[in-house]
């Protein structure tokens, strides 16, 4: 059909633009520049980067063009499972297995916050982690209570991580039914100590 209204003359060189069309897209989309949503091929903002590691529950290292970058989740905390001279929290593993099962081998799409910083004290990067289908995995994880709303710095999505926050604790959900986690005086919450059986 569209040949008809082509010039024989200028068919070549536009088939070959058809080509190169094709190669750029699928090339894009296994770098992780493009991402489809239904039919529509969506660029990504800032990317989509492949985890190399999953650190903790709220901790993650990605490939980000080469580079291995710790990647710290904005606005939520999990109980500890490797902190340095620390013994793991209750629910700890819980969440780092839930991370990395709502992850799987699925590409990330990473978003800072205008109120954070872009790295905490220990050079991580802080940001939003989301799924290719849009899931924002820092709220998922405060909504199912495989973590807590992490209230002592601003950011924008502190309502609805609070709110997210409430409903885990109000509904038993995760840490909430299974450990005794303790208020702080900033108005957050840290887990108990996980008591390893003496053998």
């Amino acid at each position: 059909m569209l040949r008809s209204y082509i010039p024989r003359k200028y068919r070549p060189w536009v088939t070959l633009l058809l080509i190169i069309i094709t190669v750029l897209l699928w090339f894009g989309q296994q770098q992780g520049w493009l991402y489809y949503s239904g039919n529509v091929a969506m660029t990504n903002q800032p990317g989509l980067y492949q985890v190399t590691k999953f650190v903790d529950g709220d901790t993650i290292q990605v490939d980000m063009n080469g580079t291995p970058e710790r990647i710290r989740f904005i606005g939520v905390d999990t109980p500890e499972t490797h902190k340095p001279n620390a013994p793991v929290q209750c629910y700890g593993p819980e969440a780092s297995a839930y991370t990395k099962k709502q992850i799987g081998t699925q590409r990330v799409r990473l978003e800072a916050d205008s109120l954070s910083t872009n790295r905490d004290r220990y050079k991580r990067l802080l940001r939003y982690v989301y799924l290719p289908d849009g899931t924002n995995i820092n709220q998922e994880i405060i909504q199912g209570g495989y973590g807590f709303y992490y209230p002592y710095f601003p950011f924008t999505k502190s309502t609805a991580f609070s709110q997210a926050g409430k409903h885990a604790r109000e509904n038993k959900q995760g840490l909430w039914r299974s450990c005794t986690p303790t208020a702080t005086d900033e108005g957050g919450y840290i887990s108990n100590d996980l008591l390893i059986p003496q053998m």
